[in-house]
């Protein structure tokens, strides 16, 4: 016969039983809802190979990175220094170069990297520099692409195998990326090369990045004036230029392009990629041989 105490006992365990289960299953629900609307990741959750990115100045940009592991991040970066290439005062606000300690307190890892610039290799924390981190996401559905708003975030394209990436960013890391360009090659452009070894070849001012297309698409979709014949009410403008804005996004991500070329990494040496020159001679039915150098 039960002892009547045992079986109060488990009365009164068996609620609290149900709140863990209950509790656990809002935790899932909540951090999917998260993961749909933020890719804040922490620190656990890294794997080499993987996009990374931070964001600087309250949230006016990101810095990108790949992650390579043994808490080492590789990514291209711009000096206080050097001039971002748009010839306006951006050259003087932004710029890309992830913040490192000054040549007063220099990191132990990685030494004074103030005035670095190119392609480095920085410790995580020198690389997000106090700020939260990030995972860039590869293979996302259109409906997913659409409800981030923020460009620089995700992309429809595919991402190859962690090997690959890290071995196009450790080359890089030697051999460089090119000069580095706020709207065609920027530290997110390379982020994305390493990840998908696509490039791009086009005469539109633009690369792979999708901070770059959602700041355009912006400015298309306030500037663009067949908006005002469409519509006269605010509610009708917002609307289309909202939709113009989606739409410019979504057509100019790297994974719906068609001026898009992948190329092995060993081939960036002459530089003849990152300029968008000699696209004909940079195709993707390049010889097997060449095409299977990172397999």
């Amino acid at each position: 016969m039960e002892n009547p105490k045992e079986e109060i006992d488990s009365e009164k365990e068996m609620p609290k039983a149900e709140v863990v289960v209950k509790e656990k299953e809002q935790e899932i629900i909540r951090r999917r809802m998260v993961g749909f609307l933020s890719n804040k990741i922490s620190r656990d959750e890294l794997k080499p190979g993987d996009h990374i990115y931070t964001w600087r100045h309250g949230y006016l940009y990101s810095h990108h990175g790949i992650y390579v592991g043994d808490e080492r991040v590789i990514h291209f970066t711009r000096s206080a220094e050097h001039e971002i290439g748009t010839g306006t005062v951006l050259d003087r606000v932004i710029f890309s170069s992830s913040p490192s300690n000054s040549s007063d307190t220099p990191c132990p890892r990685c030494g004074d990297q103030s005035k670095a610039s190119g392609v480095i290799s920085s410790c995580l924390e020198c690389f997000l520099y106090g700020d939260e981190l990030y995972r860039f996401e590869y293979g996302v559905s259109p409906v997913v692409f659409l409800a981030r708003v923020r460009g620089g975030t995700c992309t429809l394209a595919a991402s190859d195998p962690a090997e690959h990436v890290i071995h196009r960013a450790e080359f890089l890391l030697q051999n460089g990326f090119g000069g580095y360009n706020i709207f065609k090659n920027n530290c997110e452009d390379f982020a994305i090369y390493c990840k998908t070894g696509l490039l791009v070849f086009t005469s539109v001012s633009l690369g792979r990045s999708g901070q770059a297309t959602s700041f355009v698409a912006a400015v298309t979709a306030i500037v663009s004036s067949p908006l005002r014949f469409m519509t006269t009410s605010f509610p009708g403008l917002a609307a289309v230029g909202c939709s113009l804005y989606c739409l410019s996004r979504f057509v100019s991500d790297i994974g719906i392009r068609r001026d898009v070329t992948k190329i092995p990494v060993e081939r960036l040496v002459s530089r003849s990629g990152l300029d968008g020159s000699d696209p004909e001679s940079e195709t993707c039915s390049t010889s097997a041989s060449e095409t299977t150098k990172e397999d």
